[in-house]
């Protein structure tokens, strides 16, 4: 039986503009191969030939080693002179790059690092169309959680485990179907919205205002509803989520976390112990879910990764959970609320294999538990 090459072992075509010149930068030529193998990302690295991700997996293109000289020659033309400033100071900066490519713009989210004294590139893909979340294959109760008034809503996960989609998404149902104000503080915008139903504007840090902070004060005095705020890094972060969360607005945010019930633990760890308890209280009160997720790869055609989502809203027993620090109850409680929307990662696995998304072995692999979803799979257990 033939064997075909993996999509990335391909050689590089350079890339023509729509009206059939070239003028365009000479990275192009690497984000158009990118969006033709329908990868999710491109890094490069000095020593090395330009790298894709296909599928989660990294997969060298057919092409040349890049050395110093043209590594700066590809990545500072797109450099404006705030963020060559970033770059010289910071050692490392980050934007949005736009590329022409057979007449569609396409957008990209790069980040340029020094490291060991050469220049790098990591450059994520954005999806021109925002998917829903049937295309996104996302659990039902997600649906929910957009319908708040007021409150907290967090995407944990680490980077690249599609954290951004799931809150676009989420901002789209609102747009869609909600007459209300979205303001977004962004560093820097990947996903631009089509105003629908809703009024969206958009903020990119160090474009449209100077830093994270600012935007904020000036957020609260900009009559939202909702507020995405991206990243959850620091006290300053957080602690702005929640003032905006206890004043009236519907906030949205990310944060690096494992699964659900650890993000409590993340959050704390960001502040002094002495504040735990204060803290413990306004998450409480404030925070209406937390959505955990990861990619894996799928088995059904035309489908890269798909998400496994564990959902965690904060009913009555979530709430006191937390306000008595008894995280290590959360965990079981989600389990036994299937039936109240709420989902663990194992549930996740199986209803994706069930809908013939990814393979059993694929599950079993990154499964916290491969022994509960085993039984699961045997119909042992909830279902």
């Amino acid at each position: 039986m033939a064997t075909t090459k993996p999509a990335a072992d391909q050689a590089i075509v350079p890339a023509v503009s729509s009206n059939g010149s070239s003028q365009r930068l000479e990275i192009d030529r690497l984000f158009e191969a990118l969006v033709k193998l329908e990868g999710s990302d491109l890094h490069l690295k000095v020593g090395q030939p330009p790298i894709i991700r296909v599928k989660g997996a990294l997969q060298p293109l057919k092409a040349p080693r890049i050395d110093d000289d043209e590594m700066n020659r590809l990545c500072k033309p797109m450099l404006n002179d705030r963020q060559h400033k970033i770059l010289e100071d910071e050692g490392g900066c980050d934007f949005a790059h736009v590329a022409t490519i057979e007449g569609v713009r396409w957008r990209f989210r790069v980040n340029l690092l020094q490291q060991q004294g050469a220049l790098g590139l990591v450059a994520r893909r954005v999806n021109n169309k925002i998917p829903d979340f049937k295309g996104l294959y996302l659990p039902p109760g997600i649906e929910d959680l957009c319908k708040f008034d007021q409150g907290l809503v967090l995407l944990a996960g680490v980077t690249g485990s599609g954290k951004s989609t799931t809150i676009v998404a989420m901002l789209n149902y609102i747009n869609q179907n909600y007459r209300k104000h979205i303001l977004t503080l962004e560093d820097p915008i990947e996903f631009v919205f089509t105003e629908d139903k809703c009024l969206i504007n958009q903020r990119e840090v160090g474009q449209d205002v100077k830093n994270f902070a600012i935007g904020m004060k000036h957020a609260v005095r900009e009559d939202p509803d909702i507020i995405l705020v991206g990243e959850m890094r620091d006290e300053e972060s957080f602690m702005t989520a929640i003032h905006a969360a206890e004043t009236g607005h519907l906030v949205f945010g990310t944060i690096h976390a494992s699964s659900a019930p650890t993000t409590i633990t993340r959050i704390l760890d960001l502040f002094p112990e002495a504040m735990h308890s204060a803290l413990r209280s306004a998450i409480a009160f404030n925070m209406k879910g937390i959505i955990a997720q990861k990619l894996i790869r799928s088995i059904k055609p035309g489908v890269s990764r798909v998400p496994v989502v564990e959902l965690m809203t904060f009913d009555v027993m979530v709430r006191k959970y937390v306000l008595e620090g008894q995280d290590q109850l959360l965990a079981d409680h989600i389990k036994k609320s299937v039936r109240n929307g709420m989902q663990d990662f194992t549930v996740s696995l199986k209803s994706l294999i069930d809908q013939g998304l990814i393979d059993r072995n694929d599950a079993l692999e990154i499964a916290p538990n491969r022994e509960a979803l085993t039984m699961l799979l045997k119909g042992i257990g909830v279902s």
